[in-house]
């Protein structure tokens, strides 16, 4: 149980953080082309704040099993 818990926590782990890379690479564009970037960057920080919670949620699974 623990250990299915902890591979869908590093499979959220990985998909948000691909959501940030790309998430990253839209405000760059955004910039390089002029544009307003504010919503874009809003969206980056909440992605952040969601990596962070699920990191979070990792290790501590991490540690219940002794890992």
């Amino acid at each position: 149980m623990l250990r299915d818990r902890l591979a869908a926590a590093e499979r959220h782990v990985a998909e948000v953080e691909r959501h940030i890379a790309n998430q990253r690479e839209l405000v760059a564009q955004l910039e390089r082309d002029g544009r307003d970037t504010a919503h874009a960057k809003q969206l980056l920080e909440q992605c952040e704040e969601v990596l962070a919670i699920h990191v979070a949620e990792r290790e501590r699974l991490r540690a219940e099993l002794g890992l």
